[in-house]
C-alpha cells in the first residue's frame, strides 16, 4: 500500500513540477522581454548620439557625434548622449546607469563611460536630465560635479528649449574634466566664483542706477538694461572650443560597467 501511494504521488508530482518549471520559465521570459522593451536597444550601427525624441537637427546630431567620436579615439573615454521620449516609470538615475550597463558604454576593465541622459519636457511631463559615470570615472566626475553640470550647463538652456546648447556645454565640460584640463574641484569652485561675480555685477549696476537717479540722470539710466551690458563666458563649460568637424565612424561600445554614480535634475 505504501509503495502504491509513493508511485501515485510520483505520477502527479512529475507533471506538476514540469508545469511549474514551464510557468516559471515563461514568466521570467516575459519579465525579461518587458525589461528589454523599457530600455532602447544598443544602436546598430553604433552611435554615440542617440536621439530617440528627434529634438536635434541633422547638423547638430552630426556635430556632436563627430566630437564624441574624436574624443573617444583620442582618450578611449566614451561619452554617449541619449535623448528619450519617456523613462518608462523608472527614476532617471536608474534609467541612465542601467542603460549604460546594458549597452556597455566605456572600455571593459577601465569602465570609462559616461551616459548623458535627457528626457525633454512635454505638456504632460517635466523634463529630466542625468549624468551617469562609469566605475572608472566616479572619481573624476563625482556626484556633486555631475549635479553642477546638469544645473549650470544643461537646464538653463533646456528651459529656453535650446537642447543642443545645453547638451554641448555639458559634453564640453565632461571632456575637459576627464581629459584633465581641469579637475572637478576646479570646476565646482569656478561655478561658485561665477555666481559671486554675477551677484557683484548686478549690485554694481543697481548702485550706478541709484546714483544716476539721485543726480537727476534718470534719462541716462534708461540706457542701462539688456543692451547695456553683456555677460559672456560665464558658462563653466568654456563654450565650443573642443568641438571639431573631422571624424570617422564609431566602432561600438567596449563593455564598460556602471555602479550607480552620477546626478541629475528636473525642470
Amino acid at each position: 500500500m505504501k509503495q502504491f501511494n509513493n508511485l501515485t504521488m510520483r505520477k502527479y508530482l512529475i507533471p506538476f513540477n514540469l508545469y511549474l518549471f514551464t510557468f516559471t520559465f515563461y514568466f521570467l521570459s516575459l519579465s525579461f522581454s518587458a525589461f528589454s522593451q523599457d530600455f532602447p536597444e544598443r544602436p546598430s550601427p553604433p552611435k554615440l548620439v542617440n536621439d530617440f525624441f528627434g529634438i536635434l537637427d541633422a547638423n547638430q546630431n552630426s556635430t556632436l557625434e563627430t566630437t564624441l567620436y574624436n574624443f573617444n579615439k583620442e582618450t578611449s573615454t566614451q561619452i554617449t548622449v541619449v535623448i528619450v521620449k519617456s523613462l518608462n516609470g523608472y527614476e532617471k538615475s536608474e534609467f541612465a546607469y542601467t542603460l549604460g550597463e546594458k549597452w556597455g558604454v566605456g572600455q571593459k576593465g577601465q569602465n570609462n563611460g559616461i551616459v548623458v541622459l535627457v528626457k525633454p519636457k512635454t505638456a504632460e511631463e517635466k523634463g529630466e536630465a542625468f549624468i551617469a559615470a562609469g566605475y572608472g570615472l566616479e572619481g573624476a566626475v563625482p556626484d556633486a560635479t555631475a549635479k553642477n553640470i546638469v544645473e549650470n550647463e544643461m537646464i538653463p538652456s533646456f528651459k529656453q528649449n535650446d537642447y543642443y546648447t545645453g547638451i554641448a556645454n555639458a559634453v564640453n565640460t565632461l571632456m575637459s574634466i576627464t581629459k584633465g584640463e581641469f579637475t572637478a574641484k576646479d570646476y565646482d569652485k569656478k561655478g561658485s566664483n561665477s555666481t559671486i561675480i554675477i551677484i557683484i555685477i548686478i549690485v554694481i549696476i543697481f548702485i550706478i542706477i541709484a546714483v544716476k537717479n539721485k543726480k537727476g540722470g534718470s534719462s541716462g539710466a534708461g540706457h542701462i538694461g539688456t543692451g547695456g551690458m553683456f555677460i559672456g563666458g560665464m558658462g563653466s563649460g568654456g563654450g565650443w572650443s573642443n568641438f571639431s568637424s573631422g571624424g570617422g565612424s564609431f566602432g561600438g561600445f567596449g563593455g564598460g560597467s556602471f555602479g550607480g554614480g552620477g546626478a541629475g535634475g528636473s525642470w
